[in-house]
């Protein structure tokens, strides 16, 4: 089985049990009713992406879904919590890209977002043979992958929340999500 679509979702939730405030997320995503599984980080040639709105009238309740997300959940008044995904597109459609994710404290939206971008990014380089600095700033590697012509598009879906100040647990959530496509 080779996905032919992806969307991406993101979804906050808050509750004094941290497994509902997941459960908040997901359904604040679109995918409270589905069952997911973890797969690792392969963006396979020739996916189209679908629009969320797309993919919830095609998914079923009960129905198993692939997928590369990350989450993140805090009970500590005011914490920065962020779930990031991040993909990177290669030039050549006959090419697999690359997915992410990233879970982190005190990062803001943006810069969770970016550091999910760079991983998938770095990894598509490194099957490309691009030669960068990993050490340099996300900015400078992202000029650098995009004037090789061998990546064509990076992005990310990042959720950020801040703690929940009455201690109820904030559970941030991001993904990408496979659904059967024509």
């Amino acid at each position: 089985m080779v996905p032919k679509k992806i969307f991406f979702t993101k979804g906050v939730g808050v509750h004094k049990e941290k497994l509902v405030s997941f459960e908040m997320a997901l359904r604040n995503a679109g995918l409270a009713h589905c069952n997911l599984i973890l797969v690792s980080s392969i963006y396979p040639p020739g996916c189209k992406r679908a629009t969320k709105e797309e993919a919830a009238k095609s998914l079923r309740p009960g129905e198993i879904v692939f997928a590369v997300y990350d989450r993140q959940s805090t009970n500590e008044p005011n914490r920065l919590i962020a779930a990031s995904v991040g993909v990177a597109i290669p030039a050549d459609p006959m090419q697999h890209g690359y997915l992410s994710e990233h879970n982190s404290y005190g990062e803001t939206e943006e810069k969770a977002g970016e550091y999910a971008e760079d991983l998938a990014a770095s990894m598509l380089a490194t099957t490309l043979g691009v030669e960068f600095n990993a050490d340099a700033a996300w900015d400078e590697k992202e000029q650098i992958f995009k004037m090789s012509d061998k990546i064509v598009r990076t992005s990310n879906i990042t959720q950020s929340a801040i703690g929940n100040k009455d201690r109820l647990w904030t559970t941030v959530f991001a993904a990408a999500a496979f659904i059967e496509g024509e």
